[in-house]
């Protein structure tokens, strides 16, 4: 019988962490969840962070609860969101929590720093997408309100290379997580200080950028003996959770467009070069990096996000309904209500969401859903449609055809958006697996530690061990006419 390797994948999400152990045997991979816990924004005086103390203690303590389980752990990797990151003293000390993305000092920076660069120059030295929530406008908000936080700092960390400093004491820059920030040259691979420089944003303190898949040290003596884990290897995987996800898609074919749904639906394609034409800018695709020399050519679309902000204004209202309710309900109210645009500015924040959807239909002249049905279909159905407008580019982008989309991540538990995706872009849909971003975790730890040899090798082992479930389109004239009101709000920039 094999012996088992075992790694650990710390995934932390914007909602929630978790510590699930990976054991691999031959070419099958099962997973246990030993660790859980909630993770969300806090607000002080001067802004919403991320307690990443509390986040620190969670982490130590999934790792005491693998060991526990009984796994002997040969590698550790850990990933994260997005854009978040922290600044450390000359003795690498944490300066401050980091904020959190959705903090409202952003408001207004897209504006102020295309006053500094053209937009197109922007897009040309990064190839990521504008959106406020960027590491790029996070940093020229400190700078325009002179932060001595800037000052201060030597050294830039992301929010996974910050965690992977404690674990290891090395200071990294992973790759995949670096190219979120917009502040990395896609062309060299290197930060774009031409750019950061124009923006007055300091480049003193931006290290040299690790690869993913990257042994990068063992794990602190303190925290071995903390944890009991020993001196095992901390591996930098795909840092950036999305990166981590699409090594778990189980593709077999090349031509392949896929969706990481959760809070937010990344949706893209696996490409050989980053795509910096005008047509990219023009639709506002980004080009983040990806495992073994490959690059994800995609688009971030407000997902989940609608819905749970609507769940979460129902509970604040007294009625605490859970998700399953939620979607029965959708499933049960009046299709093609009305369309909004998913990705409207006004859908950013947290706060009433249900409200917001109602005033975005009586804003553009639609009928205005009335129960939590309605409002939970019409956005589902609108988040399937920008999935449509965002095949159509990607294709467009490339001169192929893409088929199937894979969906992977929490997101596939949501069958009716699944069907919704299948029926709205009238391709086959194939979820699965859920626990996509550790799988790619664990698999990235296996090459890296010389027990898989390469990506292929890593998909075929998510063929082998986990189970999917496929949604053939039943594709409508409907889906079409609301399309074309999408296409319409779209166009019109109304509101």
């Amino acid at each position: 019988m094999t012996t088992p390797h075992n790694y650990l994948a710390l995934d932390l999400g914007a909602e929630s962490g978790r510590a699930i152990v990976g054991s691999l045997a031959g070419d099958k991979l099962s997973l246990n969840e030993v660790h859980r816990f909630c993770n969300g924004p806090v607000r002080l005086p001067d802004g919403m962070h991320w307690d990443v103390l509390r986040l620190w203690s969670e982490i130590k303590s999934g790792i005491a609860s693998a060991v526990k389980c009984g796994a002997k752990l040969e590698g550790i990797g850990l990933d994260t969101w997005g854009v978040d990151f922290a600044l450390l003293d000359k003795n690498k000390a944490l300066l401050s929590n980091p904020f959190h993305y959705r903090d409202a000092r952003t408001d207004g920076m897209l504006e102020e720093a295309f006053k500094r660069l053209p937009r197109a120059e922007i897009f040309a030295s990064t190839g990521i997408q504008f959106m406020q929530i960027n590491t790029l406008y996070q940093l020229l908000a400190m700078s325009l309100q002179k932060s001595p936080l800037l000052d201060m700092a030597k050294t830039f960390v992301t929010v996974p290379d910050l965690f992977n400093y404690f674990l290891s004491g090395e200071i990294t820059n992973e790759f995949t997580h670096t190219t979120t920030t917009q502040c990395l040259d896609p062309r060299t691979r290197d930060w774009a200080r031409p750019m950061l420089d124009a923006l007055n944003i300091p480049t003193r303190f931006f290290g040299p950028v690790t690869n993913p898949g990257t042994q990068i040290g063992t794990l602190l003596p303190d925290i071995a003996e903390e944890t009991g884990a020993g001196g095992v290897r901390i591996v930098a995987p795909a840092c950036h959770d999305t990166g981590s996800a699409v090594v778990a898609v189980p593709a077999r074919n090349q031509d392949f467009a896929w969706i990481s749904s959760g809070t937010w639906s990344i949706m893209g394609v696996e490409a050989a070069q980053p795509s910096l034409n005008q047509k990219a800018l023009e639709y506002n695709f980004t080009n983040e990096g990806g495992v073994f020399g490959t690059w994800r050519l995609s688009k971030n679309i407000m997902g989940l996000w609608l819905v749970q902000e609507c769940k979460r204004t129902w509970a604040r209202q007294g009625e605490d309904l859970s998700y399953d309710e939620i979607t029965r309900l959708a499933s049960e109210a009046k299709p093609f209500l009305a369309v909004v645009d998913p990705d409207h500015h006004s859908f950013l924040h947290a706060g009433d969401m249900p409200e917001r959807i109602r005033k975005y239909c009586a804003d553009t002249n639609q009928p205005v859903p009335q129960t939590k049905g309605e409002v939970v279909r019409v956005a589902l159905e609108s988040i399937a449609l920008r999935y449509r407008w965002t095949l159509e580019k990607l294709e467009e982008l490339t001169a192929k055809r893409f088929a199937p989309i894979h969906i992977i991540g929490g997101g596939t538990k949501n069958r009716l958006l699944n069907q919704f995706a299948a029926d709205a872009t009238n391709r086959v849909v194939v979820t699965g697996p859920v626990e996509a971003t550790a799988i790619g975790n664990v698999l990235m730890q296996a090459i890296a530690l010389g027990h898989l040899g390469s990506l292929a090798d890593a998909r075929a082992v998510v063929r082998a061990s986990f189970e999917v479930e496929e949604y053939h389109p039943a594709h409508s004239s409907d889906w079409d006419e609301a399309y074309a009101k999408l296409l319409t709000l779209l166009d019109s920039n109304i509101l």
